[in-house]
């Protein structure tokens, strides 16, 4: 299919559908990269070069060849103690103090497939969709052995990769840094694309020239975090939208991350991505393995939009799993912005009345519902209903309004503990703190130790005990705090604690997806504060920001669809002056925006007007006629909001017969000027006819010139343009 060992060359060579990926075993046994590209044949070891470099080292298998060094060739698996000064994606300190290793090929196996890693989310695939490639390596000295896989999706222009390190010594080992994946360029001039942010204002593009040194970023946080998204975009200097090549990786993972690129002294650039080595210090005795996640890679040679839709069908098909991977999701309203935590039972069961009057599917009830939860200082980690506030069971409550015809959903955060709870009184150990000194707190809770296996399985158990109450077919799952300290009680390093929180984590995650297989789980970290490809192999839609103002909101998912799918977007429609930003738009505009992701509503339907009411109605409509085209169709960025007076989008079959063009006015400006917006994806040669106004377009002037915006008097504008192909 698409791996292919030419054994007189002894290379490797990974064909995708349009790329190719291309490594050799050298005559000392080391593992070099050649090419990533443009699907190519034949042997590409031609580009290496070899010169007396000095002060780059050489190993003594070259005898007195000074021409030979790995500090300035291409590799697929660098450590420390090979020579190479370069940043290594794995060091570790040995059984003897000493640091690194020096890993030689041992053999190979191909078999169709993808592989699974144990424990960790991991793109998925059937047999006749992808082929898996494991190489061994070895460190003849110590007997470290190392499997690097590769998982090769040709559809989707995909390449996945990840590594298990194993220690066959009699002592324990630490690993210091681990990562998946690493790409050397021989040469080229790049611009490396990050998503930088903060919450409430998460994945802002930035396009940073790439120079001598390194570009680093990461998380330091026991989350993916706000700050830096973990997925990162390397491409040429004139790479557009439309042309030119990139290269993307994303980590399949939850936790702390580190992603480089570095431009060495020869011109090379090296890009490489997997855990974050601060705070990582991961022991390993005789036997053991440790599993480093997986990193999805993908090449486009047309520009970023094709890298984008690449992840964006791999993450939506192939990493999302369950009932509701590719089918529309409820419109759903959250009682947060309408209740907070002042409610009662009454009070949700007359917002899922209006829910229904107004066509929408579900309501959630939000934070307060449990324990002594009346406001975010107490009560976390009491997963027990408050009957008395409810003024009833939670089975009745679910009865009364599943009975009006509405689903029911509701929040939890399993993850966190108050001190002013039951659970932390009678196990202060279970929360994640230094003994000897006072806790660093956010929002006024403390992490639970889910490295733990006994504290995973209590809370596991209090949570089924509350998802069995009823008929709960949503849960928003939420986060709301950094792990500031690490430490816990039972590890025998520190140093591990980090990733086997995570690992505790995605357990209880497979746990309850495993036991209640039709419920859709949405995940939430203040928002987009754990938006990463691990989280959705569990919770297929994750909370995009907890900023839901229209404009920020154009600006927060452009940033976030150069990685992943719409159908993973949490987005809703929200009260103005918004919460947030305290911006008023109207509430078309404010729809228009939602709409580029699941869509629902955060906001009270008693406080507004009746032709208020009679709008969410049709938008409702609107969207369910659009949903399948919006979650499952080819997206288009077609204006970087950013840079431009307009924030631009499309959703297109993948036929190209259907089109639905959205467009906010960012600015408004005196004697405005007017902005045409180009279309993509059409059927070259064909008509097609705006549902609208019954106007007829050729295809080729609406992909050329474009269609005019209106110039009307007002801020935030929006408008949505259905187009279909005329037969």
């Amino acid at each position: 299919m698409g791996i292919i060992y030419n054994e007189k060359a002894r290379t490797f060579t990974l064909h995708t559908h349009n790329t190719t990926y291309q490594m050799q075993i050298d005559a000392y046994g080391f593992l070099l990269h050649l090419y990533y590209g443009r699907k190519t044949d034949g042997v590409m070891d031609y580009l290496l070069t070899y010169a007396d470099r000095g002060f780059s080292g050489n190993p003594q298998d070259a005898g007195n060849d000074r021409t030979y060094s790995l500090d300035a060739l291409p590799q697929e698996f660098p450590c420390r103690l090979t020579g190479d000064f370069r940043s290594p994606v794995l060091d570790l300190v040995n059984a003897d103090g000493s640091l690194g290793c020096d890993l030689r090929y041992q053999g190979y196996e191909i078999c169709d497939g993808k592989y699974n890693l144990k424990g960790l989310p991991a793109v998925y695939a059937a047999e006749e969709e992808a082929q898996t490639l494991i190489i061994y390596m070895k460190d003849q000295v110590t007997g470290l052995q190392v499997e690097l896989l590769y998982g090769v999706l040709p559809e989707y222009d995909v390449i996945t990769r990840s590594a298990k390190v194993i220690n066959t010594e009699e002592d324990k080992i630490r690993l210091t840094k681990a990562q998946a994946a690493c790409i050397d360029f021989l040469h080229g001039e790049f611009d490396v694309i990050s998503f930088y942010g903060r919450h409430a204002m998460e994945r802002n593009m930035q396009r940073t020239p790439v120079g001598h040194g390194a570009f680093v970023i990461g998380s330091r946080r026991g989350t993916s975090s706000h700050q830096y998204n973990p997925m990162m975009i390397l491409a040429e200097k004139e790479t557009t939208e439309d042309a030119g090549t990139c290269y993307g990786m994303s980590f399949v993972y939850s936790g702390g991350f580190k992603a480089e690129v570095e431009k060495d002294q020869f011109g090379q650039t090296r890009m490489q991505m997997g855990l974050q080595e601060e705070q990582f210090s991961y022991p390993l005795k005789k036997g053991e393995e440790f599993v480093i996640p997986e990193v999805i890679l993908t090449c486009s040679s047309q520009g970023l939009e094709k890298l984008s839709q690449n992840l964006q069908r791999c993450i939506r098909k192939n990493l999302c799993r369950g009932k509701y991977k590719e089918k529309v999701r409820p419109v759903l309203i959250n009682s947060w912005e309408a209740c907070y935590f002042d409610f009662t039972g009454e009070d949700i069961y007359h917002l899922a009345e209006q829910a229904k009057d107004l066509g929408i599917d579900m309501v959630v009830l939000d934070d307060g519902w449990f324990g002594s939860r009346n406001d975010d200082n107490s009560g976390l980690g009491d997963w027990k209903v408050n009957e008395e506030k409810l003024q009833g069971s939670l089975g009745d409550l679910i009865s009364r309004i599943n009975a009006l015809g509405v689903k029911f959903g509701l929040w939890f955060e399993p993850e966190m503990v108050n001190e002013d709870s039951d659970l932390y009184r009678e196990h202060p150990d279970w929360a994640i703190q230094i003994p000897g000194r006072k806790p660093v707190k956010g929002r006024n809770q403390l992490l639970l130790d889910f490295s733990r296996k006994e504290v995973v399985d209590a809370v596991y158990e209090q949570m089924c005990q509350v998802l069995d109450q009823g008929n709960i077919e949503y849960v928003k799952w939420d986060m709301n705090r950094s792990m500031a300290e690490v430490y816990s009680m039972t590890a025998e390093e520190q140093g591990s604690v980090q990733y086997d929180y995570m690992l505790g984590l995605y357990d209880f995650l497979e746990r309850i997806i495993s036991r209640y297989p039709d419920l859709l789980i949405e995940g939430c970290s203040g928002g987009g504060g754990r938006f990463d490809a691990g989280m959705l192999y569990y919770t297929p839609q994750i909370w995009c920001s907890d900023n839901t103002d229209a404009v920020d909101r154009v600006r927060i998912q452009y940033g976030t669809s150069f990685g992943y799918p719409v159908s993973a977007v949490g987005s809703h429609v929200s009260a103005v002056p918004n919460h947030q930003t305290g911006r008023k738009t109207s509430l078309h505009t404010r729809g228009v925006c939602a709409m580029a992701g699941t869509f629902g509503y955060e906001l009270d339907p008693a406080k507004m007007t009746d032709e208020e009411r009679r709008e969410i109605r049709e938008q409702i409509v609107e969207y369910k006629k659009y949903a399948q085209l919006v979650q499952n169709g080819l997206y288009y960025r077609l204006s970087n909001p950013f840079a431009e007076e307009i924030g631009a989008w499309e959703f297109a079959s993948e036929d190209g017969k259907e089109v639905l063009v959205n467009v906010v006015m960012l600015e408004i400006h005196g004697n405005m000027t007017v902005n045409y917006v180009k279309l993509k994806g059409l059927c070259a040669g064909q008509f097609y006819k705006d549902s609208r106004t019954g106007k007829i377009y050729p295809a080729e002037a609406l992909m050329e010139v474009g269609i005019p915006m209106p110039l009307e008097f007002g801020e935030y504008k929006a408008y949505q343009i259905y187009l279909e192909m005329v037969e």
